[in-house]
């Protein structure tokens, strides 16, 4: 159970749109200028952290843009003061060493509001067209927990000798080492086994996608029960969830309506998108069971309805366990805006009643 109040956080327009690309409402746009704009307003709403997905091309389409997550991660870090920076990081694409030295520097950059998202990579066409190969699920899991093994260790300041299926490190140290506290927060991403086993292992924080809160609480109770290593505190939870709140249901009901309609548009984009997505990606499997909008699980986790109906909806998956709740919204700055009005004060106030 969760005792303090959630976190709420914003998913960055790394490639435009979450739920349907050809809104009029909402152009596509996934341009630095826009999502600088976006994440200093979040900021000046109240908005705890902001997620930026990595991806070094656009997964619904390669001739669309799409925004690179670790120098943006790293602007972001000098122009804001208040909200955490998270960015998401594939372990394929950058050697440990490369990348540990890289966060140890948007953490001073920040002033210790930097974290990672470790995502083990599920778009076979960003790999294999760069001629790094797209390995099976399981072994990019055991490559990915080797990798952050190194990582984690170099961001703690320590002397890394490693020798490993994956890497040999000799002596190696960072320094400056991190004033701030003992390393970045650590998000991992991925529902499968491996997924799991590496969280409980090596994880601060569990990003768990948008789903109904039985499945959400069947999740938590799973990792919660898992042993983690000495010293390391309790694993925390948060949530992806794409929000439509309104004044009223029938609002909020027509205007998802809309965006399925303005999704169907999308369809031979999506179904391309099906094709380069490995099968054996679990979080993949868990959007099948369900209709919705919006990524990572979108509107599956139930946050359509009137502001008093979605505050209460998310108090109760808080009471559950889930502590960062990482919003998705279209059109994305209004309905931020609206949220950070409407909704998140009426959350508070259940969950300080």
């Amino acid at each position: 159970m969760s005792s303090k109040l959630p976190r709420f956080g914003v998913w960055a327009l790394v490639h435009g749109s979450r739920a349907a690309l050809q809104d009029p409402a909402e152009p596509y746009d996934a341009s630095w200028a826009r999502n600088k704009a976006l994440v200093l307003e979040a900021e000046r709403l109240g908005y705890d952290s902001v997620l930026v997905a990595q991806h070094t091309i656009n997964p619904h389409d390669p001739a669309l843009d799409q925004l690179e997550a670790w120098t943006a991660s790293a602007a972001l870090a000098a122009l804001t003061s208040r909200i955490e920076i998270i960015a998401a990081i594939k372990p394929y694409l950058y050697h440990p060493v490369v990348l540990a030295k890289m966060a140890q520097q948007i953490e001073h950059i920040s002033g210790g509001r930097f974290a990672i998202n470790l995502v083990n990579a599920w778009n076979r066409p960003e790999l294999e067209r760069a001629g790094i190969g797209f390995a099976e699920h399981d072994e990019r899991y055991a490559y990915g927990r080797e990798w952050i093994t190194v990582v984690d260790k170099l961001l703690r300041g320590e002397t890394v000798n490693h020798r490993g299926d994956h890497f040999r490190i000799d002596g190696y140290q960072l320094r400056p080492g991190d004033p701030f506290r003992s390393r970045p927060r650590i998000y991992v991403g991925g529902e499968s086994e491996p997924a799991r086993a590496l969280v409980a292992a090596h994880g601060d924080v569990w990003f768990i996608n948008g789903q109904p809160p039985e499945d959400v609480e069947r999740l938590i109770a799973d990792v919660s029960a898992r042993a983690r290593p000495a010293g390391q505190d309790a694993l925390r939870f948060g949530l992806s969830a794409f929000v439509i709140a309104r004044a009223t249901q029938a609002e909020a009901d027509a205007h998802l309506e809309q965006l399925f309609a303005l999704a169907e548009l999308d369809k031979p984009l999506r179904e391309r998108q099906k094709a380069n997505t490995d099968p054996n990606a679990v979080m993949h499997q868990t959007f099948a069971r369900s209709a919705r909008v919006g990524s990572n699980g979108g509107t599956a986790a139930g946050l359509v309805g009137d502001y008093d109906t979605v505050a209460r909806r998310i108090a109760d998956f808080h009471r559950a366990g889930i502590e960062l709740f990482m919003l998705q919204f279209q059109p994305f700055e209004a309905d931020m805006r609206l949220f950070a009005e409407e909704v998140a004060p009426r959350v508070r106030r259940l969950l300080s009643a």
